[in-house]
């Protein structure tokens, strides 16, 4: 993990450490430090904060698990800072997952384990109201998928860009979760794309965020 506040880290290590299955391999405290040791370490997640000295969140994600990268690491982002552009940056830098630091313990958790299971986690109303600002405030730039996507799929598109979890996608559709990890396995194929996350910024480039 890596962030700049000595006190910040000793708090997330502590919370961290009393969940089993975790386990705190390096800590940062600028950004080049937080690649440099990720590189090394190949940890399954990295926590970052967004406003670091030499190197800022960012990039550091960038670096380690943005598109051009062969072999990514993911990257759930936590800072202090409600931005719009923090969190469409951090996104299209390839973060798994985006939380405030007042956030929570347990969303805390939950983000850095759906990281590390090739999921994503986003507060749902931070994802709405940044799909919403940009749908309004930037062009659309995305092209439609070489093969269309299913009604269905559509429908989980549209629910995955408001923020929804698997399994309340699941209850919206009324099918169940395998179904619905069926339907994202399908969509990151058709759409080129890696995650939930990178479905979410698809539907907001190509409208379907605002239907």
């Amino acid at each position: 993990m890596a962030d700049d506040q000595d006190l910040v880290r000793t708090g997330l290590r502590m919370i961290l450490d009393a969940h089993d299955g975790i386990e705190v391999v390096g800590e940062a405290v600028d950004g080049r430090d937080a690649v440099e040791m990720a590189r090394r370490l190949r940890p399954d997640v990295c926590l970052f904060d967004i406003r670091m000295p030499r190197l800022d969140g960012i990039e550091a994600t960038r670096l380690i698990s943005g598109p051009d990268v062969a072999e990514p690491i993911p990257v759930v982002v936590i800072t202090t800072f409600d931005l719009d552009e923090y969190v469409h940056g951090a996104l299209r830098a390839g973060a798994r997952g985006f939380l405030l630091k007042d956030a929570g313990p347990e969303m805390l958790v939950q983000a850095i384990r759906a990281a590390a299971a090739g999921d994503a986690l986003i507060a749902p109303s931070i994802t709405a109201r940044l799909l919403e600002h940009f749908a309004s405030a930037t062009p659309v730039t995305s092209t439609e998928p070489r093969f269309p996507l299913t009604q269905r799929e559509e429908e989980v598109v549209q629910r995955v860009s408001a923020g929804r979890t698997n399994a309340e996608i699941a209850d919206d559709l009324h099918i169940s979760l395998s179904t619905v990890k069926t339907h994202l396995a399908s969509l990151t194929t058709k759409l080129g794309v890696r995650n939930r996350v990178e479905i979410a910024m698809w539907a907001h480039d190509t409208g379907r965020a605002k239907r």
